[in-house]
């Protein structure tokens, strides 16, 4: 069992992105990915329903589309946090509007900050992420090891 406070991983050169944006939010998202496209387009896009479909269509950069925010794609994207196949979330989300899948936004936010990955909630966010020196570099993050954790606890109980 490994003992370790912390577990680390290693985020490759090339990133897997996650795109996402509330309804309100796509229009800029789309100018985002447009005015960053020299970037982004050595990186792996995902994002969720609509949102990926636009930025495809707009952009011309491959996008591969999850479910819709409502119907689990925040979720979806949250799995492949988890999976260890997304590095990086750029998510453009309307804090000013009741959205109906809040609940999964929220887990998703959670799962982000669990496994420390970087994520960008507005654009100013997004656009220092985009232009750091890790976005053409390896680099390592720290999970906290849960498992360390739960015997910790047990150890405690015990004695």
């Amino acid at each position: 069992m490994i003992t370790d406070d912390y577990i680390k991983f290693t985020i490759g050169k090339q990133k897997h992105i996650a795109l996402i944006a509330h309804d309100s939010k796509k229009d800029e998202m789309i100018e985002w990915v447009e005015e960053n496209k020299d970037i982004l387009k050595n990186h792996f896009l995902s994002g969720t329903g609509t949102t990926a479909r636009l930025i495809s269509e707009k952009t011309e950069l491959p996008v591969r589309a999850y479910n819709s925010g409502p119907l689990g794609g925040d979720q979806q994207i949250g799995s492949r946090i988890v999976e260890g196949n997304i590095d990086f979330v750029i998510f453009f989300w309307d804090p000013l509007e009741a959205q109906p899948h809040d609940p999964d936004v929220k887990a998703l936010l959670r799962i982000a900050a669990v496994y420390d990955i970087p994520i960008a909630n507005n654009r100013a966010t997004a656009d220092f992420l985009i232009t750091s020196k890790y976005m053409t570099e390896e680099y390592e993050r720290r999970v906290v090891n849960f498992n360390k954790i739960m015997m910790d606890r047990i150890n405690r109980m015990i004695k």
